[in-house]
């Protein structure tokens, strides 16, 4: 049958892509969108798209009726889920064929065999694969769990069965977290995914992450696409992919691949799938299958040349893969980093605010859902966008990545670019001596701002825009206005005269610095004091809008540079830099009441308020549990005392930095 009208039943930057490919192949795309996504993205760039409810995906792209609903007003022949929401629905896919169209998918009963961890398991065993070992089916009773895990011995790994992404595993590592670990781990599992259940797994410490590409035509001819390495990830969430796996033996990863489609064949598997592995030095476990389009799949892309939307799109119409599996060949090596809106200062939590500035680099591919001026949400996944580089070499890979990486500027949300680049640039996992848990004890070293080579130099050329393009913008000469100087004195000769505006800068790790701009003669030329003292002299002319002419010396630079938003955006040799500017402002100091102000970090949902007011409470007790794009977050109270005027209740809606509780002196302070 072929394909007219493709409803797209998600968001973001996944549905751009599919959109883009079926308009490349003669087939007219339409979007859904929510209330909140009412002009996102996605919903401007497939041009059509249906409204399916309000904001929270619960009440949207996970309504199922909705969808069809919408499907069916447009006159939709085929319905591709993406990934995430309703992806792996099994009742979603028999709607979608109920209702007499496509779903562009494995069958209903290969989404449940492969949608429920402890079924996908027990379905690896029957092909003879190798599994991590573990109790035995699913649990959802606490006390049965607490017993098992002991029996088990630490560490343990607690798996939703119907988890995926990378969410609903947590990791037990000591006794005294047992009974927090599992309460958490069973109430997640249950608003995530509609199921208690619990799979108890033995903990592989130093192992990578290694998942198969396979494609099936649902008549039993299933291929894979060779592998993806995915072992850098964090809280089990996947932040650097490649392809292929780097350093491991190919006979190795053929037997790997070998087991992937043959556990396809056994169901007879229809469309993408991605069946994944832990790889522990000559061994191999498998871990689950993902039945559907993944959100790294671009680096497969990249080293085999195919489309693999199209590809999707092929087998849905019934015209089979096209394909055998010589016909495959390995091209290069590729990475793909993850641009996420999260704040690695607040242990990675999501950042939520409107994307004031958003530059991202070219020369690359780059699958965005978003644009500058668009709103990252609380309501889903806070990805801005997917790096992906394509080199004949995985060195020259990682090196072209870093460079990309050092020329995104983005301001109005807090990002992990800084935390990316320097995972491009370690050594170690230069290297590949690293494992699934090995970003966690790096953290510090990760998270720590790279030094620049002359930061007092940009640092200068910063203060120097802001005042030039300020006097510019405002038509006037901020060093006639005698009430912007400050005490400093230059040397002119004769006697000292006020000379000089102090700006002040917040670069993009938040360190702020007053420096001081004064004109030395006519010309551009500038002097710039720093806090210790230091005195630069620049010349600065703006060449052509945008474009800056900046020399120190004999030493020339031209950079790009603009006042956006009330932000600076410089793109120099040492990568983007942004400095927020200010005059000159006072402050107001902190309050040591501000400690006993239980606040929200930010916006999400209450999903458990954990003490009653005139509880007495220790300094890290946990106040409330939020829920905000799809991550678990604790609140604790900053100081000890006793909890009072709790304001929230379970399923409130709060936003970043409301008060939702105070902590009251107890008698004794």
């Amino acid at each position: 049958m072929k394909i007219k009208t493709l409803l797209i039943a998600n968001r973001g930057e996944i549905a751009c892509r599919i959109a883009r490919t079926a308009r490349a192949s003669g087939i007219t795309p339409v979007g859904v969108h929510s209330q909140a996504d009412a002009n996102a993205l996605h919903v401007r760039e497939i041009g059509k798209s249906v409204c399916i409810g309000a904001g929270p995906a619960s009440e949207s792209y996970l309504k199922i009726d909705a969808v069809i609903a919408a499907a069916r007003s447009v006159g939709a022949d085929a319905i591709h889920p993406g990934y995430g929401f309703l992806a792996e629905n099994a009742d979603f896919a028999r709607a979608v064929e109920a209702a007499g169209m496509i779903f562009m998918g494995p069958t209903p009963d290969t989404l449940e065999r492969f949608g429920d961890k402890a079924s996908a398991k027990d379905a690896a065993v029957a092909a003879g694969i190798p599994v991590v070992s573990g109790a035995q089916g699913a649990r959802s009773n606490p006390q049965e769990i607490a017993q098992e895990v002991r029996k088990m011995g630490l560490p343990v790994l607690l798996k939703a069965v119907g988890g995926g992404g990378g969410r609903g595993q947590r990791l037990v590592t000591v006794e005294a977290t047992l009974v927090e670990d599992i309460e958490g781990a069973l109430r997640e599992a249950k608003s995530t995914f509609g199921s208690e259940g619990l799979l108890l797994e033995r903990f592989l410490p130093e192992a990578r992450h290694v998942e198969v590409q396979i494609a099936g035509d649902g008549k039993g001819h299933v291929l894979h696409l060779f592998e993806r390495d995915c072992t850098l990830q964090r809280r089990h969430q996947k932040v650097i992919e490649e392809a292929p796996a780097w350093g491991l033996p190919r006979a190795l990863l053929d037997e790997i691949a070998h087991d992937a489609v043959r556990l396809g064949e056994t169901l007879n598997y229809r469309g993408l799938g991605t069946v994944e592995f832990l790889v522990a030095g000559d061994e191999y476990f498998f871990l689950e299958v993902n039945p559907r389009i993944q959100v790294e799949h671009p680096v497969t892309e990249a080293i085999t040349g195919l489309d693999l939307v199209a590809l999707h799109l092929r087998i849905a119409e019934g015209a089979g893969l096209g394909l055998v599996q010589e016909d495959l060949r390995i091209n290069g090596h590729a990475v793909e980093a993850r641009l996420y809106a999260e704040d690695p200062a607040m242990q990675f939590a999501p950042s939520t605010g409107t994307l004031t500035t958003l530059s991202l680099p070219g020369g690359l591919r780059i699958d965005s859902g978003v644009e500058e001026g668009d709103a990252v949400t609380p309501y889903y996944d806070p990805m801005i966008a997917k790096l992906i580089v394509h080199a004949p070499d995985r060195e020259t890979a990682l090196a072209r990545l870093a460079t990309a990486l050092d020329h995104i500027a983005v301001e109005g949300v807090e990002t992990n670019r800084a935390f990316l680049t320097a995972l491009a640039r370690n050594p170690e996992f230069g290297q590949m001596q690293v494992h699934t848990r090995w970003i966690d004890g790096q953290l510090d070293a990760l998270t720590q701002p790279p030094p620049l080579t002359r930061p007092e130099r940009w640092k200068a050329a910063a203060a120097i825009l802001f005042v030039a393009t300020s006097r510019r913008d405002a038509d006037v000469d901020p060093w006639s206005n005698r009430d912007t100087f400050t005490g400093w004195r230059l040397g002119l000769g004769g006697d000292a005269v006020e000379a000089g505006q102090r700006v002040t800068l917040t670069d993009s790790a938040g360190a702020s610095e007053e420096l001081r701009v004064g004109p030395v003669k006519p010309g551009d030329k500038y002097t710039v004091i720093l806090e210790n003292g230091d005195a630069t002299m620049l010349t600065a002319r703006e060449i052509t809008p945008g474009r800056w002419r900046l020399s120190e010396g004999d030493t020339v630079l031209l950079i790009d540079a603009r006042l956006h938003a009330g932000v600076i955006e410089m793109d120099t040799p040492e990568g983007r830099l942004i400095f927020r500017p200010a005059t000159p402002l006072a402050f107001a100091g902190g309050d040591a009441a501000a400690d006993r102000a239980v606040v929200s970090p930010l916006t999400g949902m209450i999903v458990e308020i954990k003490v009653t007011d005139g509880q007495p409470v220790a300094a890290g007790d946990v106040i409330a549990v939020m829920e905000s794009m799809k991550l678990e977050i604790s609140i604790r109270a900053a100081a000890a005392g006793t909890a009072s005027k709790i304001s929230v209740s379970n399923g409130d809606m709060v936003n970043r930095g409301q008060v939702i509780a105070e902590i009251l002196p107890s008698e004794e302070q």
